[in-house]
């Protein structure tokens, strides 16, 4: 059933993932997640950029807006807030536009609830004032 998360030919995973990660999250925050790994965080550290970023966000099957729009309805879902408010600041590296946001935590408040995407509408807005204001 997750035969999709076996090695595929044609590139080293990890590589792929790194590439896609910092792509996706930009290099600062790789750079400070895989200089802040541990002996005790530093394998999950590769697998989920060898298995998110290298195996998932590498498939062809979806634009990289999509999946960043369907990570945005699963953390807000989920109440992931930390994440949540990590891959909304990404959509400005993945060409996923404000309107598609609003319309994904619409989606998100007839599926998993109104709470949820209230929470996740109010930090996007915060997220975007911010943006905002930096400029």
């Amino acid at each position: 059933m997750l035969d999709f998360l076996a090695a595929r030919g044609g590139g080293d995973a990890y590589e792929a993932g790194l590439g896609v990660r910092r792509a996706v999250l930009g290099p600062a925050h790789v750079a400070r997640s895989l200089d802040g790994a541990t002996e005790f965080d530093r394998d999950f550290q590769r697998f989920i950029t060898e298995t998110a970023w290298g195996k998932v966000w590498t498939r062809p099957g979806l634009p990289r807006a999509m999946r960043s729009l369907l990570v945005l309805a699963i953390t807000a879902s989920l109440g992931r807030e930390e994440e949540f408010k990590l891959h909304l600041r990404a959509t400005r590296n993945t060409g996923a536009t404000r309107e598609e946001i609003a319309e994904t935590l619409m989606q998100v408040a007839v599926y998993a609830g109104v709470p949820a995407a209230n929470s996740a509408f109010r930090m996007a807005k915060a997220i975007f004032r911010e943006e905002e204001e930096d400029g």
